[in-house]
């Protein structure tokens, strides 16, 4: 679980970084492989989850793919599972 949540943290912050140069199309095809990747890479690491397809969906869209939309679908994704483990996760 905490591979799947790094991953999805570093995906989120490379696309912020990359941000300039994804916002004038210029580097869309990295941006939509690094998307690609990711989703992957998490399908592989937590498994097929609902909020895996809009998330991949939603960053589709340019400038929405800003919002750490991989971030929140991990957490979403792997917190049931760390509960059913008996793992308390504190705030």
């Amino acid at each position: 679980m905490a591979a799947a949540r790094t991953i999805a943290v570093a995906a989120d912050l490379f696309q912020i970084a990359l941000a300039p140069a994804v916002l004038g199309g210029a580097a869309s095809p990295v941006n939509d492989a690094v998307d690609v990747a990711v989703g992957i890479a998490l399908v592989a690491l937590v498994g097929w989850h609902w909020a895996f397809l809009p998330t991949f969906v939603s960053e589709l869209i340019p400038i929405w793919d800003l919002v750490p939309t991989w971030t929140a679908a991990t957490w979403l994704a792997t917190q049931k599972r760390i509960e059913d483990r008996g793992l308390k996760i504190e705030d």
